[in-house]
């Protein structure tokens, strides 16, 4: 069989760029050469795209943009092209492209705006679609629409810059401290803050209008956080429930990345009974906000057992040790055999969505 051509784009402009490094640099790893044809783009912090083809060292410690052999490369959005465009000395080629696999994290790259140029261009790629990514990353909308499915949600608060009196409607709606203040559309914690102590807000609220026009002011679930990794379209499949331990504070940007005081269960300290549940709600909530390929159902369980939606990382962390991996783990699926079931996967749903001619 000939090997089909897999490009890997990594970095972005986004506060994330440095979690893209470590996720692509894992795949790109990992993945099965003998089967694939491997090729990457870099996209700067600037922003600027670049065809790739040093070592996953460079990318990790964010030299690869150096390489020799750089060439600016973009995916091309017609659709008769099916693959990137590579400048070469004012020369042009075009390089197809089979599937591609977006290890980009945060804004412009797992919001929907990547998303959307994929589609365009008719490639097949990893993940969730242009409007399920931009749902999913804006907690307020995400968490709108599962609470009105009737999937448990904690009380919150959306506001604006141009936004007053919000201690007063945090009264009203019978808020209680503590409470996590976060940038609406911003992952890996960043720019968020949990007070308890309403002298503490409007430091929080800076903090987060920061990385976002707009914030959630949420209340906090005196309980601890699971996870459900949920792969594919139609027929599921799901990965094992992990749990987060925490000594202090909240799993934040750093507790994320180093695991200092905290700890991640694989699988989670609780019954079967309650891990099936956890997972019955992931693929609801999966279902709910038209997710595919893959994502990452983070919810809370309460003191009184009760499981809370958290938010859903379409994009999850990719690095050997990250929890969508981890839990995949669980039922059989080692990293490499992951990503070729991703790929297996989107390539099926390819040939069953395009219609015959």
């Amino acid at each position: 069989m000939k090997m089909k051509n897999v490009l890997i784009i990594f970095g972005g402009k986004s506060n994330e760029y440095g979690v893209s490094l470590k996720s692509a640099s894992a795949v790109i790893d990992n993945i099965d050469k003998e089967k694939y044809n491997l090729m990457m783009i870099g996209i700067t912090e600037e922003g600027k795209w670049l065809r790739f083809n040093g070592t996953t060292d460079e990318i990790r410690n964010n030299t690869w943009f150096n390489h020799k052999d750089c060439k600016e490369a973009f995916i091309s959005p017609c659709r008769s092209h099916k693959g990137f465009i590579e400048i070469n000395n004012y020369e042009t080629k075009i390089v197809k492209v089979d599937v591609v696999f977006p290890i980009l994290h945060g804004k412009f790259g797992e919001d929907g705006t990547l998303q959307g140029l994929l589609e365009l261009s008719g490639i097949p790629f990893i993940g969730c679609k242009t409007l399920s990514s931009a749902i999913c990353m804006d907690k307020a909308i995400a968490h709108n629409i599962v609470r009105e499915a009737g999937i448990r949600v904690a009380k919150s608060l959306t506001i604006f810059e141009e936004d007053d009196s919000v201690i007063e409607k945090i009264k009203e709606k019978n808020m209680n401290t503590p409470l996590y203040i976060k940038p609406a559309k911003s992952g890996s914690s960043i720019g968020i803050t949990r007070i308890s102590n309403l002298c503490e807000l409007n430091e929080a609220i800076k903090k987060a209008f920061i990385h976002d026009n707009k914030v959630v002011i949420e209340e906090a679930v005196n309980g601890f956080e699971v996870g459900c990794a949920v792969l594919g379209q139609n027929n599921l499949i799901v990965g094992g429930v992990d749990e987060i331990e925490l000594s202090r504070g909240f799993f934040d940007f750093n507790e994320k990345y180093t695991l200092e005081t905290s700890q991640i269960h694989a699988p989670a300290r609780i019954s079967d009974i309650k891990a099936e549940e956890v997972r019955k709600t992931a693929i609801k909530i999966y279902k709910l906000l038209s997710c595919e390929g893959m994502a990452r159902v983070d919810m809370f369980i309460d003191v009184n057992g009760d499981i809370f939606f958290n938010e859903v990382n379409t994009i999850p962390g990719f690095t050997g040790s990250s929890r969508y991996p981890k839990m995949m783990d669980l039922i059989g699926l080692s990293y490499t055999k992951l990503i070729d079931k991703l790929i297996e996967v989107t390539l099926i749903n390819e040939l069953v969505e395009t219609p015959s001619i």
